[in-house]
């Protein structure tokens, strides 16, 4: 089935029209939803809208943006909150040092922390990556000689190096709408070589709308062109690719369960959630 393994539903880019926005993404074949968590002070507020949708889960997790603002937050706290059955990931975590809105040791600290969570719950670390490529690859690979975790590096537009790190450590990889970007050769040179069986297809909506979306509000219906795209890439059809990352977004995050409901199904009356 067709999932966006990323996106931000909680996000005040879809408060007026986020029954719209999910109904629109049902109707192309969008099964599961995953809305990423990034600020453990609003887990209430993602939990909340991932329970008033079947086919909706959630994180819960600090982005690297938020870790010298938010409140300093324990393994162990991110993981009683993960308990939350509708809770399937931890995170969004890890390092961004080309906007460096937090200092890189609240970073680092911030990732760590998420990290042990992943460990002690077994739930998929999400890990953001943006010009800290040495930095998050040494990371990953010191902590998981203490004991392995789960994870993918989400929205992938580092060079090959830090895929075959994080691949060598059990890690998944997940492509957003910048693949299919003119000038992105680099992040299709890297989509070659990721085996099939570690590919997971996300929006990172509202951001990056992928081609010929370019410019707009990223929605999760726009995650079908970047399916599209990685399909023609691995030489295969349409259906073959969303039907292996369907199963690889649940391969991995294992806690999640197909939804019960059809793409037809009700939407939730939940505008103000």
């Amino acid at each position: 089935m067709l999932i966006d393994s990323h996106c931000h539903l909680d996000f005040p880019d879809f408060i007026e029209d986020r029954d719209d926005v999910i109904r629109r993404a049902r109707e192309v074949g969008v099964r599961l939803m995953l809305t990423i968590s990034t600020k453990i002070t609003e887990a209430d507020k993602i939990i909340s809208l991932a329970e008033a949708y079947d086919d909706i889960v959630c994180s819960i997790g600090i982005h690297p943006h938020e870790a010298g603002r938010e409140p300093e937050t324990t393994a162990e706290e991110l993981a009683r909150i993960a308990s939350h059955p509708k809770v399937v990931g931890i995170g969004e975590t890890g390092l961004d040092y080309y906007y460096e809105h937090s200092p890189r040791e609240a970073q680092k600290k911030n990732f760590q922390a998420h990290i042990a969570a992943s460990r002690d719950t077994n739930l998929p670390l999400i890990v953001h990556a943006r010009d800290a490529d040495t930095d998050t690859a040494m990371i990953l690979e010191q902590e998981v000689a203490k004991g392995r975790f789960p994870g993918l590096i989400h929205c992938f537009t580092a060079g090959p190096e830090l895929a075959e790190r994080a691949l060598n450590i059990g890690m998944y990889i997940s492509f957003s709408g910048i693949a299919t970007f003119k000038n992105a050769k680099e992040i299709r040179d890297v989509i070659e070589i990721v085996p099939l069986d570690r590919i997971l297809v996300e929006t990172d909506a509202p951001f990056l709308a992928p081609t010929p979306h370019r410019g707009k509000r990223n929605e999760p219906s726009f995650v079908r062109h970047t399916a599209e795209l990685i399909a023609n890439i691995k030489n295969i059809s349409y259906q073959e690719f969303i039907d292996i990352s369907g199963t690889n977004f649940f391969n991995l995050f294992s806690k999640a369960s197909p939804p019960k409901i059809s793409n037809q199904s009700h939407i939730a009356s939940s505008s103000n959630t």
